[in-house]
């Protein structure tokens, strides 16, 4: 029996299934190996810091420079620290590490399950009666949402070091002057609507990759397609949920 009979071909079906999977293992009744779910989430997670580490660095720098080019011409240099802890917070931390783990992370979910649909690997597996969505979605899917806002509050800190380095080259402002200014900017309101996006972006990597790695065509063609369709599917999904989370946290006047 083939998968494509097993597991629904729409999107909406898919997810139903995910979300089935996971209230079964939920109440004790997974089917995957806990250390595939280990092995899944150290590569979402340690093996993935030193690239996680750069870009955010990277752009709090670009944050603080941008800001620090015009604050300073109203005598308001030290606001930089305002912009860049805010900005950070609320959305870069989060865009900007959902965006690498989709090029990263989510490509090698597509890649390797596109690769397991061609040798007929996933077909394997449902003849033992072991459901695909189960087996191999639901860890990736799992360890996708407990890293990634880890891999959140880790990119906030490396992004505040950027701008900190910043600040201090081009302002002189102390990083002590720097953090405290940091700390009155930010509250809970900005750290929780970013720590919540991490959550979404998370789950739309790991589900947008696994969808269209099972679903590659069954050729060395279908294994480059269904990685550049999860990479740029993920990407337009995170900007069109952070749009939405604008929105919402606008009307609510967070």
């Amino acid at each position: 029996m083939q998968l494509r009979q097993l597991i629904p071909t729409r999107p909406i079906g898919f997810l139903g299934q995910v979300l089935i999977s996971a209230a079964t293992a939920l109440g004790g009744r997974w089917q995957f190996r806990p250390k595939d779910l280990g092995r899944i989430a150290a590569d979402c997670s340690g093996r993935a810091v030193p690239i996680v580490t750069v870009v955010n660095v990277l752009v709090g720098a670009i944050l603080a420079f941008v800001g620090a080019v015009q604050l300073v011409k109203f005598g308001a240099g030290i606001y930089v620290a305002d912009l860049v802890g805010i900005a950070v917070a609320r959305e870069m931390a989060a865009i900007i590490t959902a965006v690498v783990m989709a090029g990263r992370t989510g490509a090698a979910f597509a890649a390797e399950l596109a690769t397991m649909q061609s040798n007929e690997e996933v077909d394997a597996l449902e003849v033992l009666g072991l459901s695909a969505v189960d087996f191999l979605v639901l860890p990736r899917v799992a360890a996708l949402l407990l890293m990634m806002p880890l891999l959140y509050v880790y990119g906030c800190v490396t992004g505040l070091i950027g701008g900190m380095v910043v600040a201090a080259g081009m302002l002189q402002i102390s990083p002590a002057a720097y953090l405290d200014r940091t700390l009155l900017a930010l509250d809970w309101s900005h750290l929780g609507l970013g720590f919540a996006k991490s959550f979404v972006f998370g789950a739309l990597i790991g589900m947008v990759g696994c969808y269209f790695g099972l679903y590659a065509q069954r050729n060395a063609a279908g294994v480059g397609v269904a990685t550049t369709n999860a990479v740029v599917t993920s990407i337009v999904g995170i900007i069109v949920l952070d749009a939405l989370f604008a929105i919402c946290a606008n009307a609510l006047g967070i």
